[in-house]
């Protein structure tokens, strides 16, 4: 997804509140071993965007700014919405760099609840822990990881070390953790 951007100077609260009623969004994009950038963002492109991500796979969505004829990617690390409206009304964003690690949260899919033994006598997935952080180099950046719970019983868990995770990825977590059990109603 390709997103126009547009780069601001405006730094005030007033100069902000103007872009915004003109349809922008303000953003801060971030570069290491560099000064951040301070950009504008269509906000119907970037709502057409959202609508597009599956939910919870935020973090981990790269898309490409486009400013000129100069492309670059990017994923975002912190949005802020309207409290009444949730109108989105930040963006942070970080740029990928081939060669150097990012740090990201990585979202869980629980997969095989239909089949699980637990859940056939009357029991409930219970997900606890819905992301893992992780640090990797952009090419090794998953869109999600996936936990099989086709056989567990009532009262049976998996641990994020149940996830499989390549070599070229290392969690930030603990991996002892519990990240789904098959509960009572």
């Amino acid at each position: 997804m390709k997103l126009q951007t547009v780069s601001r100077k405006a730094n005030s609260k007033s100069e902000v509140n103007k872009l915004r009623r003109e349809g922008l969004i303000p953003a801060v994009l971030y570069v290491r071993g560099k000064e951040s950038e301070t950009i504008a963002i269509n906000s119907n492109e970037f709502g057409a965007f959202l609508r597009q991500v599956k939910s919870g796979h935020l973090p981990t969505t790269v898309f490409t700014l486009v400013d000129g004829n100069k492309q670059r990617r990017v994923i975002i690390k912190d949005i802020q919405y309207a409290i009444t409206t949730y109108a989105v009304m930040h963006l942070d964003l970080e740029e990928l760099i081939d060669d150097q690690k990012v740090n990201v949260k990585i979202p869980i899919e629980c997969i095989g609840s239909a089949e699980c033994p637990g859940v056939k006598i009357g029991g409930v997935l219970r997900q606890v822990i819905r992301h893992i952080r992780v640090c990797c180099l952009p090419k090794d950046l998953p869109s999600f990881f996936e936990l099989d719970v086709s056989g567990l019983g009532l009262k049976q868990s998996k641990r994020l070390k149940d996830l499989v995770i390549p070599q070229t990825i290392r969690p930030l977590v603990d991996l002892d953790e519990v990240a789904a059990v098959i509960v009572k109603r």
